[in-house]
């Protein structure tokens, strides 16, 4: 990941774990949906009510095109994690000594 791929979109949180179907790919595109995950807005709802300032970061391991959807396979998803990993040691790291 380098800083030019970074991207600002609208993160929809739904109830996991789940792979979401065509049909709720389809309607969260249209209510405005770039990315959908399981995680992050209940974190951040919980450093909310503790009074703790919040910064998201999301990495994106599977790409949810409702008019092209594959069958998904969890060891791909594993991976793409895993591809990023290195890349968020360091953007952490980064950041951590900003701080």
């Amino acid at each position: 990941m380098c800083i030019r791929d970074r991207h600002k979109g609208v993160y929809a949180s739904v109830v996991g774990p789940q792979l979401e179907t065509r049909a709720e790919y389809r309607y969260l595109k249209i209510i405005g949906a770039d990315a959908v995950g399981m995680s992050t807005v209940p974190e951040i709802i919980v450093a909310n009510h503790l009074g703790l300032p919040v910064s998201a970061v999301s990495v994106l391991t599977d790409e949810c095109d409702p008019d092209n959807l594959q069958p998904v396979d969890i060891s791909d998803i594993l991976a793409m994690a895993a591809k990023a990993e290195p890349d968020m040691i360091t953007l952490f790291t980064e950041l951590i000594k900003e701080l």
